[in-house]
């Protein structure tokens, strides 16, 4: 049993099915690929693994759970977190404070505790600051803590909202198009991070149209065209299928880096 197994799931908007009917099996501590043309349903499957959407038909199951129609934050409590395409920061905070915003879900004192300065509160405020310093370490954030995000790098933002999103302290990581923008001396930090992320213990399944970074870092890809899966495998399986290649991966634009 995998630690996600999505079943015959289906999601209809008026007559277009964006994703149709599709079986899919993520392991614990896999690092698992979805690609696919622009339009395939590739960010409408993200959406409703995440909760953001829920599907027509089909079920979604996270550690042999049904969670289906659970609502987002209840998926978060559970261990499922995400990062977003588009930088989604409070700009005018700083990173640490960014980063601290991830345990919000942590709390186990009330809001009177908290705004009575009790000293449970207190010992769970230090016990958070602690761990957001101990990630902004791993991010190599913490000389920029006091930097509001608005002021930092394009590239560094996208590390503090995968800092935000590790904050959550998820068993499944969920990275949308987490490299994109970037360029090459970024990228390679980021495949580098998302590794040493799994190497945690943390399961990832990541949405990426840059298949040089994909290949590299993916151990299982899952390919969806047309809001079906046309092919599962391998880097090296995908690569040589068929289908992936003429849906996919065929231009010489495309296939440059396989040369």
């Amino acid at each position: 049993m995998g630690i996600v197994e999505i079943k015959k799931l289906t999601k209809h908007f008026g007559g277009l099915a964006a994703v149709d009917g599709i079986d899919l099996e993520i392991n614990e501590s896999e690092i698992r690929g979805i690609i696919g043309p622009n339009g395939a349903g590739k960010t409408t499957l993200f959406n409703i693994i995440s909760g953001f959407l829920l599907p027509t038909n089909g079920s979604v199951l996270f550690q042999g759970k049904n969670i289906t129609n659970l609502p987002v934050h209840a998926r978060v409590k559970m261990g499922i977190s995400r990062t977003f395409q588009l930088t989604n920061l409070f700009m005018e905070l700083t990173a640490l404070e960014n980063t601290y915003m991830g345990y919000h879900k942590n709390y186990r004192k009330g809001l009177v505790s908290q705004f009575l300065h009790t000293a449970k509160a207190k010992n769970e405020y230090r016990e958070g600051y602690q761990k957001t310093m101990e990630i902004l370490e791993f991010m190599g954030l913490s000389t920029l803590q006091n930097a509001l995000a608005k002021n930092l790098p394009f590239g560094h933002q996208r590390m503090l909202g995968l800092s935000i999103a590790l904050a959550t302290q998820p068993s499944l990581l969920m990275l949308d198009e987490p490299v994109a923008g970037m360029n090459q001396e970024e990228t390679m930090t980021m495949v580098e991070l998302i590794r040493k992320i799994r190497d945690r213990g943390i399961t990832i399944l990541l949405v990426e149209h840059d298949m040089a970074a994909v290949m590299n870092l993916c151990e299982k890809i899952s390919v969806i065209d047309y809001g079906k899966k046309i092919a599962e495998g391998s880097p090296e399986e995908i690569r040589k299928d068929q289908k992936v290649i003429e849906a996919y991966l065929g231009s010489e634009e495309k296939n440059h880096y396989y040369a």
